[in-house]
Protein backbone atom coordinates (compact mmCIF):
# COMPACT_ATOMS: atom_id res chain seq x y z
CA UNK A 1 0.00 0.00 0.00
CA UNK A 2 1.35 3.42 -0.96
CA UNK A 3 0.55 6.71 0.77
CA UNK A 4 1.20 10.18 -0.57
CA UNK A 5 3.40 12.49 1.46
CA UNK A 6 1.95 15.92 2.20
CA UNK A 7 3.43 19.18 3.43
CA UNK A 8 2.08 21.00 6.47
CA UNK A 9 0.32 23.35 4.06
CA UNK A 10 -1.73 20.41 2.77
CA UNK A 11 -0.01 20.15 -0.62
CA UNK A 12 0.94 16.82 -2.17
CA UNK A 13 4.71 16.57 -2.53
CA UNK A 14 4.41 14.07 -5.38
CA UNK A 15 6.37 11.52 -3.38
CA UNK A 16 4.94 8.34 -1.89
CA UNK A 17 5.88 6.00 0.93
CA UNK A 18 5.25 2.28 0.74
CA UNK A 19 3.67 0.74 3.83
CA UNK A 20 4.97 -2.65 4.88
CA UNK A 21 2.42 -5.45 4.78
CA UNK A 22 4.06 -6.94 7.88
CA UNK A 23 3.01 -3.88 9.89
CA UNK A 24 0.11 -2.24 8.08
CA UNK A 25 -1.34 -5.21 6.20
CA UNK A 26 -1.72 -8.12 8.61
CA UNK A 27 -4.98 -9.91 9.39
CA UNK A 28 -6.19 -8.03 12.51
CA UNK A 29 -6.64 -10.03 15.70
CA UNK A 30 -9.63 -8.59 17.55
CA UNK A 31 -9.05 -10.55 20.74
CA UNK A 32 -5.47 -9.29 21.05
CA UNK A 33 -6.78 -5.74 20.61
CA UNK A 34 -9.40 -6.36 23.30
CA UNK A 35 -6.81 -7.63 25.78
CA UNK A 36 -4.38 -4.78 25.13
CA UNK A 37 -7.03 -2.08 25.48
CA UNK A 38 -8.42 -3.79 28.58
CA UNK A 39 -4.97 -3.84 30.18
CA UNK A 40 -4.36 -0.18 29.32
CA UNK A 41 -7.68 0.94 30.84
CA UNK A 42 -7.14 -1.28 33.89
CA UNK A 43 -3.73 0.29 34.47
CA UNK A 44 -5.34 3.75 34.50
CA UNK A 45 -7.50 2.83 37.49
CA UNK A 46 -6.15 4.06 40.81
CA UNK A 47 -7.93 1.39 42.82
CA UNK A 48 -8.07 3.64 45.91
CA UNK A 49 -11.83 3.21 46.48
CA UNK A 50 -12.71 2.39 50.08
CA UNK A 51 -15.85 2.13 52.16
CA UNK A 52 -16.02 1.36 55.90
CA UNK A 53 -17.59 -1.87 57.04
CA UNK A 54 -19.23 -2.29 60.44
CA UNK A 55 -15.97 -3.21 62.15
CA UNK A 56 -14.41 0.11 61.06
CA UNK A 57 -17.22 2.45 62.10
CA UNK A 58 -16.57 4.66 65.12
CA UNK A 59 -19.77 4.45 67.17
CA UNK A 60 -21.18 3.14 70.41
CA UNK A 61 -21.26 -0.61 70.89
CA UNK A 62 -24.24 -0.41 73.27
CA UNK A 63 -27.13 -2.69 72.47
CA UNK A 64 -29.66 -0.18 71.22
CA UNK A 65 -32.82 -2.02 72.29
CA UNK A 66 -33.83 -5.16 74.11
CA UNK A 67 -33.65 -8.48 72.37
CA UNK A 68 -37.31 -9.42 72.55
CA UNK A 69 -40.70 -7.84 72.94
CA UNK A 70 -40.36 -4.85 70.63
CA UNK A 71 -42.19 -6.42 67.71
CA UNK A 72 -39.20 -5.73 65.45
CA UNK A 73 -36.08 -7.51 64.38
CA UNK A 74 -33.16 -7.98 66.75
CA UNK A 75 -30.53 -5.23 66.69
CA UNK A 76 -27.20 -5.54 68.46
CA UNK A 77 -25.34 -2.40 67.38
CA UNK A 78 -25.86 0.99 65.78
CA UNK A 79 -23.00 0.02 63.45
CA UNK A 80 -25.26 -2.44 61.66
CA UNK A 81 -25.51 -1.86 57.88
CA UNK A 82 -29.28 -1.75 58.34
CA UNK A 83 -29.09 1.61 60.11
CA UNK A 84 -28.22 5.01 58.73
CA UNK A 85 -24.57 5.73 59.43
CA UNK A 86 -23.77 2.05 59.79
CA UNK A 87 -21.08 0.14 57.94
CA UNK A 88 -21.47 -0.97 54.36
CA UNK A 89 -21.92 -4.62 53.50
CA UNK A 90 -19.03 -5.93 51.37
CA UNK A 91 -17.89 -2.41 50.53
CA UNK A 92 -15.11 -1.69 48.01
CA UNK A 93 -11.54 -2.06 49.21
CA UNK A 94 -8.26 -0.78 47.70
CA UNK A 95 -6.96 -3.12 45.01
CA UNK A 96 -4.66 -3.26 42.02
CA UNK A 97 -6.48 -3.78 38.71
CA UNK A 98 -3.39 -4.26 36.53
CA UNK A 99 -2.63 -7.62 34.97
CA UNK A 100 0.16 -9.15 32.91
CA UNK A 101 0.03 -9.33 29.12
CA UNK A 102 2.71 -10.95 26.97
CA UNK A 103 4.81 -8.68 24.75
CA UNK A 104 3.93 -10.68 21.65
CA UNK A 105 0.22 -10.18 22.29
CA UNK A 106 0.72 -6.44 22.77
CA UNK A 107 2.73 -6.23 19.56
CA UNK A 108 0.07 -8.19 17.66
CA UNK A 109 -2.59 -5.83 19.00
CA UNK A 110 -0.58 -2.77 17.93
CA UNK A 111 -0.02 -4.14 14.42
CA UNK A 112 -3.69 -5.11 14.19
CA UNK A 113 -4.80 -1.59 15.08
CA UNK A 114 -2.42 -0.09 12.50
CA UNK A 115 -3.75 -2.51 9.88
CA UNK A 116 -7.31 -1.47 10.70
CA UNK A 117 -6.37 2.19 10.24
CA UNK A 118 -4.71 1.41 6.92
CA UNK A 119 -7.77 -0.49 5.67
CA UNK A 120 -10.05 2.36 6.72
CA UNK A 121 -7.76 4.92 5.06
CA UNK A 122 -7.24 6.77 8.32
CA UNK A 123 -3.48 7.15 7.98
CA UNK A 124 -1.71 10.29 6.78
CA UNK A 125 1.98 10.95 6.14
CA UNK A 126 3.47 14.46 6.20
CA UNK A 127 6.96 15.84 5.81
CA UNK A 128 9.07 16.35 8.91
CA UNK A 129 8.47 19.82 10.32
CA UNK A 130 8.96 21.98 13.37
CA UNK A 131 7.64 25.26 14.75
CA UNK A 132 9.78 28.26 15.64
CA UNK A 133 7.77 28.76 18.82
CA UNK A 134 4.93 26.95 20.61
CA UNK A 135 1.75 28.46 19.16
CA UNK A 136 -1.62 26.75 19.19
CA UNK A 137 -2.79 28.73 16.17
CA UNK A 138 0.06 27.26 14.09
CA UNK A 139 -1.03 23.74 14.92
CA UNK A 140 -4.66 24.62 14.22
CA UNK A 141 -3.59 25.98 10.85
CA UNK A 142 -1.80 22.70 10.11
CA UNK A 143 -4.97 20.72 10.91
CA UNK A 144 -7.05 23.06 8.77
CA UNK A 145 -4.69 22.61 5.82
CA UNK A 146 -5.04 18.83 6.15
CA UNK A 147 -8.86 19.02 6.53
CA UNK A 148 -8.69 17.51 10.01
CA UNK A 149 -10.06 20.38 12.09
CA UNK A 150 -13.11 18.50 13.41
CA UNK A 151 -11.47 15.09 13.75
CA UNK A 152 -9.68 13.43 16.65
CA UNK A 153 -6.07 13.14 15.56
CA UNK A 154 -2.91 11.42 16.74
CA UNK A 155 0.37 12.97 15.61
CA UNK A 156 3.42 10.69 15.74
CA UNK A 157 6.79 12.48 15.77
CA UNK A 158 10.15 10.78 15.38
CA UNK A 159 11.66 12.72 18.30
CA UNK A 160 10.34 14.91 21.08
CA UNK A 161 9.71 18.44 19.78
CA UNK A 162 8.56 20.66 22.63
CA UNK A 163 7.34 23.42 20.33
CA UNK A 164 4.96 21.05 18.55
CA UNK A 165 3.86 19.30 21.75
CA UNK A 166 3.13 22.59 23.51
CA UNK A 167 1.31 23.91 20.46
CA UNK A 168 -1.11 20.97 20.56
CA UNK A 169 -1.56 20.28 24.27
CA UNK A 170 -4.47 22.73 24.69
CA UNK A 171 -6.47 21.09 21.90
CA UNK A 172 -8.98 18.58 23.20
CA UNK A 173 -9.10 16.31 20.14
CA UNK A 174 -5.36 16.25 19.47
CA UNK A 175 -2.57 14.13 20.91
CA UNK A 176 1.12 14.31 20.00
CA UNK A 177 3.40 11.36 20.78
CA UNK A 178 6.68 9.71 19.80
CA UNK A 179 6.88 6.04 18.66
CA UNK A 180 7.16 4.90 22.30
CA UNK A 181 3.61 6.15 22.86
CA UNK A 182 2.26 4.35 19.82
CA UNK A 183 0.04 1.93 21.72
CA UNK A 184 -3.15 0.21 20.65
CA UNK A 185 -5.46 2.45 22.68
CA UNK A 186 -4.00 5.68 21.27
CA UNK A 187 -4.20 4.37 17.70
CA UNK A 188 -7.81 3.24 17.94
CA UNK A 189 -8.89 6.31 19.90
CA UNK A 190 -7.92 8.61 17.00
CA UNK A 191 -9.95 9.11 13.85
CA UNK A 192 -6.80 9.91 11.88
CA UNK A 193 -3.21 8.94 12.67
CA UNK A 194 -0.64 11.37 11.26
CA UNK A 195 2.91 10.09 10.80
CA UNK A 196 5.88 12.23 9.94
CA UNK A 197 7.97 10.84 7.09
CA UNK A 198 10.91 9.82 9.28
CA UNK A 199 8.67 7.88 11.68
CA UNK A 200 7.33 5.65 8.89
CA UNK A 201 10.88 4.80 7.82
CA UNK A 202 11.98 3.98 11.37
CA UNK A 203 9.07 1.77 12.40
CA UNK A 204 9.36 -0.25 9.19
CA UNK A 205 12.95 -1.23 9.89
CA UNK A 206 13.51 -4.99 10.36
CA UNK A 207 14.47 -4.59 14.03
CA UNK A 208 11.26 -2.82 15.01
CA UNK A 209 9.83 -4.30 18.21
Amino acid sequence: MDLSIYTITGEDTGRKVQLSDEIFGIEPNDHAIYLDVKQYLANQRQGTHKAKERGEISASTRKIKRQKGTGGARAGSIKSPLFRGGGRIFGPRPRNYSFKLNKKVKRLARLSSLSYKAKQQQLLVIEDFTFDAPKTKDYLKLLKNLNLTDKKTLMVLNNIDHNIIRSARNLQKTKVITPTGLITYNILNAQTVIFTESVIKNIQEPNEN
